[in-house]
């Protein structure tokens, strides 16, 4: 997981991890997890190229801009609580997802609601996020 408060040191990392997998040369496993990720978004290869460009570029929900960089962070912490079993039984919830989606990726997409209404809540109210709540809303999914 990445870690900070330092936006532009962030986004390096992940500049980092494309440049070095393009270059051909041998990657951390943070930076394989975060090449796996850019694969799965071609729509994002165009920023990866042009890093000078979109470093700094601001992203306006109003304007209706996704941040490709708050996405993929989405996915990533996503894996790390597949990965730590964090919160206890999102394994399983997953699991059922994947089945009932049929597409690992979609199912990711799927959570990223409820992962994003938890943390905004956490921000909101100066806490740490509810792990429980957070299991609530994306078992509400299952069928």
């Amino acid at each position: 997981m990445i870690y900070g408060q330092d936006r532009d040191q962030l986004r390096r990392i992940w500049f980092e991890a494309w440049q070095n997998f393009v270059d051909g040369k041998t990657l951390i496993p943070l930076h394989t997890e975060l090449v796996n990720i850019i694969k799965l978004h071609p729509e994002y290869f165009v920023m990866f190229d042009n890093p000078e460009q979109y470093l700094r570029k601001e992203y306006i929900p109003e304007f209706g801009e996704t941040n490709p960089f708050l996405h993929m962070s989405m996915h990533q912490g996503i894996h790390e609580q597949l990965s730590s079993g964090r919160p206890k039984g999102i394994r399983k919830v997953y699991e059922r997802l994947v089945k009932q989606i049929g597409d690992p990726h979609e199912t990711e997409h799927a959570m990223m609601e409820g992962f994003a209404e938890t943390l905004w809540e956490a921000q909101r109210n100066t806490t740490i996020p509810d792990e429980n709540a957070y299991l609530k809303r994306i078992k509400k999914m299952l069928k």
